[in-house]
Parts: structure tokens; C-alpha cells; sequence
């Protein structure tokens, strides 16, 4: 276990990463706006309406990633080798994703290929996301709380199974595209169905 004034310089060299992340987004939107020329503003948003809407789904997808990262770790105060490569395979993931979200836009061939990197992208996020939360359970002693204050696997496992289905939904039905991303509406339900079970299976106090 390492100390907790390093692990505040992992989560803040973490949040600098994603804040390079999330700003690349906007590079392409950036560049296509500089060519504008005469075009009307309506003109430019219907002609680049993919990129725009490429551009909010991913920041909408990073954002989400972060917070749920964010809130893992108010309840970290120290660090082991599996939360910091855990911590590095999500951020590669992070860093990645404005590749795929510029193919999405750009390419005019191989839209399944695209969507399918685009899901599998955030399949190896979630992946790494559950790493991390699967050492916090491991090794308690990187809590900043009692072992016993709840700290489980359940929204980590049910993100990686989701994304997994909206996978496979992407490859197998390709006219789907990127809407087989909306299995994930059902994430919150089954956490809080997760939730109700494990306190329906708790011992009562004596």
C-alpha cells in the first residue's frame, strides 16, 4: 500500500489526462469551423450535424466514465500495483476514444468496423474501471472508510456486461450502429435492483 499525498498526484495527473481527452473532441468541430467562409451558421451545423453529434456522444461517454471514476475514488486514500495499472489501461482507453469518434464523422466505408471500435473502446474502459474497483475490494485498506462501509463490484460488473451486449448488438445488427448503446438505460435500474437484493440478503444486526 503506498501513501495517500501519492495517491492525490495519481488522481490529479488522471484528471489532467481526461481534461486533454475531452478537449480533443472539439478539434475537428474547430477545424471545419475555420473553413467556414460565407457559409451560413445553419449551412455548417447541417453539414457537420455527424461531427457534432459524434462529438457530444463521446463527451457525454467521457464525462460519465470520469464521474464514475471520480466517485470510486472518494473512497480511496492509498494505491497498490493493480489500482495504478488499472488506473493506466482506463486512461489509454480515455486518451483512444477521440480516434474513433473522428472515424465516425469521416469515414465513409466500414461504419460497423467503426462502431464496433467505438463500443469495443469503451468496453476496455469499463474493463479497467472494474480492475480498479476490484482492488479497492480486494486490499480494504485502500478505503478511506471502514471495510465494511459498502464497497462492491456491482455497477463495474453490470457497465461491462451492458457494454458487452451493445457490442455484440453492434457487429451482429449492423443497422443498429451506435443506438445498441442504449442498453445501457438499463445500468442504473439493475444497480438499484442489485442494491435492494444485497440488503434483502444481509444478516440482521443482533
Amino acid at each position: 500500500m503506498r501513501s495517500e499525498r501519492g495517491f492525490h498526484r495519481l488522481v490529479n495527473f488522471s484528471d489532467a489526462v481526461v481534461a486533454i481527452a475531452i478537449t480533443l473532441l472539439v478539434l475537428p468541430l474547430a477545424d471545419a469551423a475555420s473553413s467556414i467562409g460565407n457559409e451560413s451558421l445553419s449551412t455548417f451545423f447541417h453539414d457537420n450535424q455527424t461531427k457534432i453529434l459524434a462529438f457530444g456522444l463521446s463527451f457525454a461517454v467521457i464525462g460519465s466514465f470520469w464521474w464514475g471514476q471520480h466517485q470510486l475514488f472518494e473512497r480511496v486514500r492509498a494505491y497498490n500495483g493493480v489500482l495504478v495499472w488499472g488506473m493506466f489501461v482506463w486512461l489509454l482507453s480515455i486518451v483512444f476514444l477521440p480516434f474513433p469518434t473522428e472515424l465516425i464523422s469521416s469515414a465513409s466505408k466500414g461504419p460497423v468496423e467503426v462502431h464496433a471500435l467505438y463500443v469495443g473502446t469503451m468496453l476496455v474502459t469499463a474493463g479497467a474501471t472494474l480492475a480498479q474497483q476490484w482492488a479497492i475490494v480486494r486490499w480494504p485498506e485502500l478505503q478511506e472508510k471502514a471495510p465494511d462501509d459498502v464497497v462492491t463490484l456491482d455497477a463495474a460488473v453490470i457497465s461491462v456486461v451492458l457494454i458487452s451486449l451493445a457490442l455484440v448488438g453492434t457487429i451482429v445488427f449492423p443497422s443498429l450502429g451506435l443506438w445498441s448503446l442504449l442498453v445501457l438505460l438499463l445500468s442504473r435500474p439493475l444497480e438499484r435492483l442489485m442494491a435492494a437484493r444485497r440488503r434483502g440478503t444481509r444478516p440482521a444486526a443482533s
